[in-house]
């Protein structure tokens, strides 16, 4: 007789820590909307639910960006989310922006963690070892489930070098094969599961050249899948961001083989009652800095959001505040995807330090013409590759002070029709002063008298906020595919 059973797997996808319910943003017809979703009390609530629903049967994996971002977790380096999280139940986890506290205090949070961390493609460059464990084995309702890691691979390729200090990262395309072959065949499981922080394109391409995974869990890409996605016999899902979904996936399996199954895109709605003992850990979390982040520090006529490949009002917002603290000519900032949206109404101090939680100093610099144009091209590249394995995350550049026109589907280096500084034409040898924040804002192979100043990126958006009230930062064209 066939031996079969069910499984439900349930993804999180918490980027950068959101503690409680908060603003999201969703398309309706032609235009956006706002509102509250999300909290890990809620989560909670929903994850009990399932676990009820499926008589235990339940396997709980969270794709990373999930211990930085927010203020209080940075302040205490990811310390403060560790009992929220413990207190949920997961499985296994990966990771990306984690690597932000530097590996050594990462590999403390994660000895905290009631649950591994798995990775497949982080090593030290000393030893060739990898960091993280590259798999780990569960036993639920009678099946064997091998869980396999995949981190963000472009941690020591991209992000600033603190990072991935002693470290480096591959894209895990070269030891998945083994990998597997040691779960089917040493480990005896019945189910392989991949929770990857590649991006769906990346993953797509990977699962394309890779066999014998049965689900993909991918991140990184914000996606919100309302379906999976078949990649061969690989299913793949992909649950939004903020932790304002959970992805669930419902499993029939049959003598090691997926034979039915079913999918829901779960909204982490705000009229779901939160877990007391999660609600209460989340309130000690958050009491140390209540005060000073619910202070008041404007007031915005922009719905504020990062939801937009090309350009987003949210940038907007920084790189004006950026202009004007310094009288530069020109803004840049990195394509980051994270960030809540901020309604119209009052402006917290909270507010701005989930724009920008590290809050890093201002930069400026002179940058000639061609670098301008150099430097978009390689961003337009890591965007728009197309090859997946060459897209290296984030949306395009954020810009203020010039226009680009662009091709998206040309090669490589011939994207950017036309770059304009104001009304003329930007010129190849001449030095433009401009402004920006973070390595990932202006590369350090660009420009020339380069200077951190001693604001920084928040006291800048206060100062702004003071003189511009309300605030007011829409979309002005500054990207224009034609």
């Amino acid at each position: 007789m066939p031996n079969r059973t069910s499984l439900t797997v349930v993804q999180i996808k918490v980027i950068v820590d959101y503690f409680d319910l908060h603003q999201e943003m969703f398309w309706q017809g032609g235009q956006a909307v706002y509102r509250p979703a999300g909290g890990y009390a809620r989560i909670a609530t929903l994850v009990k639910q399932i676990r009820t629903e499926s008589q235990g049967r339940i396997l709980f994996c969270d794709c990373g960006d999930t211990l930085y971002g927010t203020h209080p977790a940075l302040k205490a380096q990811g310390q403060a989310l560790i009992p929220v999280l413990n207190s949920l139940g997961l499985d296994a986890m990966t990771a990306h922006w984690e690597f932000a506290y530097g590996p050594a205090t990462f590999q403390q949070r994660v000895a905290e963690l009631g649950y591994p961390m798995l990775a497949v493609n982080v090593y030290d460059q000393a030893t060739k070892e990898r960091l993280f464990p590259p798999y780990s084995v569960k036993e639920i309702g009678g099946l064997r489930i091998g869980l396999v890691g995949i981190a963000s691979n472009i941690v020591d390729k991209t992000m600033p070098p603190s990072y991935s200090e002693g470290l480096y990262f591959t894209l895990g395309r070269e030891e998945l094969p083994p990998i597997i072959d040691v779960l089917r065949t040493q480990e005896k499981v019945n189910l392989i599961v991949l929770i990857s922080h590649l991006g769906f394109p990346q993953d797509m391409r990977l699962l394309s050249e890779v066999q014998g995974i049965d689900v993909c869990l991918s991140g990184h890409t914000h996606n919100r899948l309302y379906k999976p996605v078949l990649q061969g016999k690989t299913l793949v899902i992909q649950s939004g961001c903020h932790g304002s979904f959970l992805g669930r996936l419902d499993l029939e399996v049959e003598d090691g083989q997926v034979v039915d199954y079913r999918h829901q895109l779960i909204e982490v709605q705000a009229d779901i009652d939160p877990d007391p003992a999660v609600d209460d850990l989340i309130r000690q979390a958050l009491a140390p800095y209540q005060a000073e982040l619910s202070t008041v520090v404007g007031e915005t006529a922009t719905a504020l959001n990062r939801a937009t490949m090309l350009e987003a009002t949210m940038d907007n917002f920084l790189l004006q505040a950026l202009l004007e603290s310094t009288g530069a000519q020109l803004a840049f900032s990195n394509g980051w995807r994270f960030g809540v949206p901020i309604v119209p109404g009052t402006v917290t101090l909270n507010d701005l330090y989930n724009i920008i939680p590290m809050n890093p100093p201002i930069s400026t610099v002179e940058l000639t013409g061609d670098e301008i144009v150099a430097m978009l091209e390689e961003n337009l590249e890591r965007t728009f590759a197309r090859d997946p394995y060459e897209q290296m995350g984030g949306y395009v550049k954020r810009g203020l002070g010039l226009n680009v026109y662009l091709k998206i589907e040309n090669p490589p280096g011939q994207r950017i029709q036309q770059v304009f500084v104001g009304n003329e034409a930007v010129q190849p040898g001449h030095y433009y002063p401009t402004v920006f924040v973070t390595e990932q804002g202006v590369a350090r192979k660009y420009g020339r008298q380069r200077e951190n100043r001693p604001e920084r990126a928040i006291d800048a958006m206060r100062a702004y906020l003071a003189k511009h009230r309300p605030l007011r930062a829409e979309l002005k064209g500054i990207f224009v595919a034609v």
